[in-house]
């Protein structure tokens, strides 16, 4: 029964440790998104400053504003590498964890079951089914003249 018990923990243990690494690599996933998406939102919007800069300022202005726009557009893609590089590293990090959580309870399995093992050889001893590691019989023996009256 404790076999059991500890099988069913054993398993209810192993489901919230993916639950958690689901629901942390669900939520970088969404941090990651929302940065892609602010970033691509910001340089849409200095893209547009610079194109409206270009037409009323002339040349000059305009070649300071392509630089501007080249500038925005590197640090776009600089965040968006970033962003990216981060969400990898929450992904390596939860699949770490993921890992060691099922090492865990590999382990947890396999000593629930050598007790059971042990249990059940105990219990065929006792009712002399079990394989006898000694030589000698433990069973008592009646001799003549052990026990008077």
């Amino acid at each position: 029964m404790a076999s059991r018990d500890q099988s069913y923990k054993a398993g209810e243990t192993q489901g919230r440790a993916e639950g958690k690494t689901n629901q942390t690599m669900g939520s970088m996933k969404e941090k990651a998104e929302a940065a892609k998406e602010k970033t691509y939102e910001t340089a849409e919007g200095a893209k547009e400053r610079a194109e409206e800069s270009k037409d009323r300022t002339g040349s000059y202005l305009s070649e300071k504003a392509g630089a501007t726009k080249e500038k925005v557009s590197e640090t776009a893609e600089s965040t968006k590498q970033k962003a990216a590089e981060a969400a990898q590293a929450a992904r390596e990090k939860a699949e770490a964890g993921k890992e060691k959580t099922s090492g865990a309870l590999q382990q947890t399995g396999e000593r629930v079951k050598g007790m059971a093992q042990g249990g059940a050889e105990a219990v065929k001893h006792t009712f002399g089914m079990g394989k006898d590691d000694d030589a000698q019989d433990d069973t008592p023996q009646y001799k003549e003249g052990q026990y008077k009256e």
